[in-house]
């Protein structure tokens, strides 16, 4: 897979970038451009606020349950990272 970096703002911890090759893209998709803030929890910890918007070739229409499966495959990224972080918060200093 092949991304490139939108850019990254250190004040409001916020980066963005697209997938741009490989990939989930396969035929129906141009790119993938993903946005995420971390904000504090009230409870202690952070929150990542994500967001996805899909690029489509020509007139080439998503599903829903396509879009569904391409979320749950951004899942599997951060979820292993979220348990990383858990288990080893000394990590963050």
């Amino acid at each position: 897979m092949k991304h490139q970096i939108g850019g990254h703002d250190e004040n409001n911890f916020s980066y963005s970038y697209d997938l741009i090759e490989g990939g989930p893209l396969g035929d129906k998709l141009e790119k993938i451009s993903y946005e995420n803030k971390f904000e504090a929890a009230a409870g202690g910890g952070s929150i990542c606020k994500s967001s996805m918007k899909f690029y489509t070739v020509g007139d080439n229409v998503i599903t829903e349950d396509e879009i569904k499966a391409l979320i749950k495959g951004s899942e599997g990224v951060y979820k292993p990272v979220e348990a990383y972080l858990l288990a080893n918060p000394e990590s963050c200093n």
